[in-house]
């Protein structure tokens, strides 16, 4: 299974280290981050995980819940949390789904649907495309792609970036430029007329060139 952006998130029935969940019960109305590990115990996970934590309170005021995934059963999650406390500071206070079958990580696209064996006999190289960040919208609809290699720490205050352009855009029939933080200025979206741009914008906009509209964030 192939997941691209605006693809319909997979629902699924999980052990995690909170307990049994259905993926979509779960999410409920909030905005999701799933993001996935190839082996517990590997090093830059151990770091994400830990970070992940860290700024948790960062996804909360954006109604966003965090959930991870790695290709082990939920038991060796636990203890692994003690080594990211220990390391980190911080040990995962959200819930670590556990996928010892593969069969999420294949759902999901994330391994190949002829992946073979359980989380015992596989490697972290077995499984090193399970590191994906995927964000998934109220409407259950998968808003953001990332696949990292193994060597490579993800970069989540990126993720939160993301998520506010993807909010802010979501609300409002705006673009964000390169870089864009929350509070800078925005682009109208090049759906909208410049006749409509003017019934929702009476105050104008910056032109550079006919094609780029320039505008404050829109609901400061």
């Amino acid at each position: 299974m192939t997941l691209q952006i605006g693809s319909t998130a997979p629902d699924f029935e999980a052990e995690t280290t909170e307990g049994r969940i259905r993926f979509y019960d779960w999410m409920g109305d909030s905005w999701c981050v799933l993001f996935s590990h190839p082996k517990d115990f590997t090093p830059v996970c151990t770091t994400e995980l830990g970070y992940m934590a860290k700024i948790k309170d960062e996804f909360d005021k954006r109604n966003v819940k965090i959930i991870g995934l790695s290709v082990d059963p939920v038991d060796s999650h636990r203890l692994w949390h003690e080594d990211i406390r220990e390391t980190q500071g911080h040990a995962p206070n959200y819930p670590m789904i556990g996928d010892p079958d593969l069969s999420i990580a294949k759902l999901w696209g994330m391994l190949p649907a002829h992946a073979t064996g359980d989380a015992s006999t596989r490697s972290p190289a077995d499984n090193q495309t399970v590191r994906n960040v995927f964000v998934i919208g109220p409407d259950k609809k998968i808003k953001l792609i990332l696949v990292y290699p193994m060597t490579t720490g993800r970069n989540f205050d990126e993720v939160l970036r993301v998520i506010d352009s993807l909010q802010l855009t979501a609300k409002h029939k705006v673009s964000t430029p390169v870089n864009w933080q929350r509070g800078e200025d925005v682009i109208i979206a090049g759906s909208v007329s410049d006749e409509e741009a003017r019934q929702t914008y009476p105050q104008g906009w910056r032109s550079p060139k006919p094609y780029i509209r320039i505008i404050p964030q829109p609901g400061q």
